[in-house]
C-alpha cells in the first residue's frame, strides 16, 4: 500500500500537455530572439519581462483604459447579439432582414470606421466602445443563430401540445440548445473586442494600448512592441479560458444538433431573394442618411448616399476615382482570397487532427489561442517585415486572423455530434476514423459553415489593417491615406463598396452552406 501510495503523487505531478505546449513557446520565442540579436525585428520573453517589469506603471494605466473600452463594447455587442438572435426566432420572417441589416453593419471595415466614429464622436472612449461592440456582435450571432435552430422537433412539438408559444418555445427549448454555441462565440469574441478597442485607439485617443503600440511603432522600439503583444495576448488567452471555463461548468450535456439549410423554417418563395434586398438596401440607406441628418452632422465629414453616388458615378471626375478605388480593391483581392481559404483549411484540419489524436490539443492549443490573441496592429509591421512586404506576409496575417475562429467553431462542432450515434458506432466497434466521417464531420458542418461566414468580414478586416500599417497598398492604405487626408468622398465611398463586397462574399458561402447542408440532411433523412 506504501509503495502505492508513494507512486500516485508522482504520477499526478506529471506536467500537463497545455504546460508542455507553453514552455516549447517560450523555448522557442527566446532562441529565435537570440538568433536574431541586432536585427530589431524580435524581443524573447527574458527582453519582454524587463520591460514590463522597468515600466510597469505605463503599461498598467493603458492595460486598464483598454480593457474597461474593450469589455464595455464586449458588453453592448454581445447584448446586442442576443436580442437580434430572439427577435429573430420570434418573428421568423424578419430573421433575413435583420440578418442582413447586421451582416451589412459588421462588414464595414473598422480601418475606416474608426477615423469617422472619432469625427462623430470627438474626444473619449467613443469609437473604442463602438468597434469593439461591432468587432464581436456578429461572431456571436451567427453561431447563436445556428444553435437556435440545433432543436429537434419533436421537444418544439412537446411544448406546442402544452399550449406554448413561441416564448417558451425560444427560453425552454432553442436557449438550452443553444447554449454551446453562445459559449463558442464568446469565446471568439474576446480577443476580437480588444482587437477593436487598439483599433478606435489608433484614430486618436489619449491612453490605452493601441496609443502605446503607435509610439512603438514609430520610435522602433521592438521590445515595447512585443510587450504590448504580450500583454494583450494574455489577457485575450484569460478571457478565452475563463468562458471555456464557465462553459465547463454550465454545458454538462451535448445537446442534439439538426443538420437543416440555413434560414429556419420559411423557406422563400420565387422572386423573394430579391425583394428582401430592395427592402434591405432601401432601410439601409435610410438609416445611413437619416441617422446623419438627425444627429446633424456636417457633409463635409458625413457623406450621405447622394454624395457617394455623386463621388462614384456622377461627379465629372467619377472615373478617376472609381478607377483609384477599384485598382486599390484589386490588389486586396489578390492577398485576402488565398488568405480566407487557406485559414479555414487549416482550422478545419486542425480540428479534425485533433479530433483523431486528443493528446496533441494541449500542445496545440496554447500555440493556437496565441497566434490569434496577439492583436493584429502589434504584430502586422513585425511579421511583414519578417516575411516580406509581398503576398507571403499577407496572406499569413489574413489565414491567422480566419484560423482560429474557425478551429474553435469546428471543435465545438465536432463535439456536438449526439450521443447516441456514438454509442452506436461504438456498438459495433467502428474505428476513430469511420466514426469521425460518418458522424461527427456531418455534426460540424452547420458550425463550420458559421465559421465561414464570420471570417468573411475578419478575412478583410486582416488585410485593411496589414495594408494600413505595413505594405502601404491595396484598399485598406487607400482609406488610411484618404482620412488623413480628409478626402472623406473616398474614404465614405471605399467603406460603402468594401461593404457591399464583403456581403457579396458571405452571401457566396451561405449559397455553399445551403447547398451541402440540404445535401446532409437528405442523406440522414433516408
Amino acid at each position: 500500500m506504501s509503495a502505492i501510495a508513494s507512486e500516485a503523487p508522482r504520477r499526478s505531478w506529471r506536467p500537463p500537455a497545455a504546460v508542455l505546449g507553453v514552455l516549447a513557446i517560450l523555448a522557442v520565442w527566446e532562441l529565435s530572439a537570440r538568433a536574431l540579436a541586432g536585427a530589431y525585428l524580435l524581443a524573447g520573453p527574458s527582453d519582454v519581462t524587463a520591460y514590463l517589469w522597468q515600466n510597469a506603471g505605463l503599461m498598467g494605466r493603458a492595460l486598464r483604459a483598454t480593457l474597461a473600452e474593450a469589455a464595455a463594447g464586449f458588453v453592448i455587442g454581445n447584448a446586442a447579439a442576443i436580442l437580434l438572435a430572439a427577435f429573430a426566432l420570434l418573428w421568423p420572417r424578419a430573421e433575413r432582414g435583420i440578418a442582413a441589416l447586421a451582416l451589412l453593419v459588421f462588414c464595414l471595415p473598422l480601418v475606416a470606421t474608426g477615423p469617422i466614429l472619432r469625427v462623430l464622436f470627438g474626444p473619449g472612449p467613443g469609437p473604442q466602445i463602438t468597434l469593439a461592440a461591432l468587432a464581436v456582435y456578429y461572431t456571436t450571432l451567427v453561431p447563436l443563430l445556428v444553435g437556435l435552430r440545433a432543436a429537434p422537433s419533436t421537444w418544439l412539438d412537446l411544448v406546442h401540445s402544452y399550449g406554448r408559444g413561441r416564448l417558451a418555445e425560444l427560453w425552454h427549448i432553442r436557449a438550452m440548445a443553444a447554449l454551446p454555441y453562445l459559449f463558442a462565440g464568446l469565446q471568439i469574441a474576446a480577443p476580437a473586442a480588444f482587437l477593436g478597442a487598439m483599433v478606435g485607439e489608433f484614430t486618436g485617443a489619449d491612453r490605452g494600448m493601441g496609443v502605446l503600440t503607435i509610439r512603438a511603432m514609430r520610435a522602433l522600439d521592438v521590445e515595447a512592441t512585443w510587450a504590448l503583444a504580450a500583454v494583450a495576448a494574455l489577457v485575450s488567452m484569460a478571457a478565452y479560458g475563463a468562458f471555456g471555463w464557465l462553459a465547463r461548468r454550465v454545458l454538462t450535456e451535448a445537446p442534439p444538433v439538426i443538420l437543416a439549410a440555413p434560414g429556419g423554417a420559411v423557406t422563400p418563395r420565387r422572386g423573394e431573394g430579391l425583394a428582401r434586398i430592395a427592402v434591405v438596401t432601401v432601410l439601409a440607406l435610410a438609416l445611413w442618411w437619416g441617422l446623419l441628418e438627425a444627429f446633424g452632422v456636417n457633409a463635409f465629414f458625413a457623406k450621405r448616399p447622394d454624395d457617394v453616388w455623386a463621388f462614384l458615378l456622377t461627379a465629372p471626375d467619377a472615373g478617376e476615382n472609381r478607377a483609384t478605388l477599384f485598382g486599390a480593391l484589386a490588389e486586396t483581392a489578390v492577398y485576402v482570397l488565398p488568405g480566407y481559404l487557406a485559414g479555414l483549411a487549416l482550422g478545419a484540419g486542425l480540428a479534425v487532427l485533433l479530433t483523431l489524436l486528443p493528446a496533441l490539443a494541449g500542445a496545440a492549443m496554447p500555440v493556437a489561442i496565441a497566434l490569434r490573441s496577439v492583436p493584429i496592429v502589434t504584430t502586422a509591421p513585425l511579421i511583414v517585415l519578417v516575411l516580406g512586404r509581398g503576398a507571403t506576409g499577407t496572406v499569413a496575417l489574413v489565414a491567422v486572423m480566419v484560423f482560429f475562429p474557425t478551429l474553435i467553431a469546428c471543435l465545438h462542432g465536432l463535439r456536438q455530434a449526439p450521443g447516441q450515434v456514438l454509442d452506436v458506432f461504438d456498438a459495433y466497434a467502428s474505428g476513430r476514423w469511420r466514426r469521425l466521417v460518418h458522424a461527427q464531420v456531418p455534426a460540424m458542418w452547420p458550425a463550420f459553415f458559421a465559421a465561414a461566414r464570420i471570417a468573411v468580414p475578419a478575412a478583410v478586416l486582416a488585410v485593411t489593417v496589414v495594408e494600413w500599417l505595413a505594405t502601404g497598398r491595396g484598399v485598406g492604405a487607400l482609406m488610411a491615406l484618404s482620412a488623413s487626408l480628409s478626402d472623406y468622398g473616398m474614404l465614405w465611398s471605399a467603406v460603402v463598396v468594401v461593404a457591399v463586397l464583403s456581403c457579396a462574399l458571405y452571401a457566396v458561402v451561405a449559397a455553399v452552406e445551403a447547398r451541402v447542408l440540404a445535401i446532409y440532411a437528405a442523406e440522414q433523412g433516408r
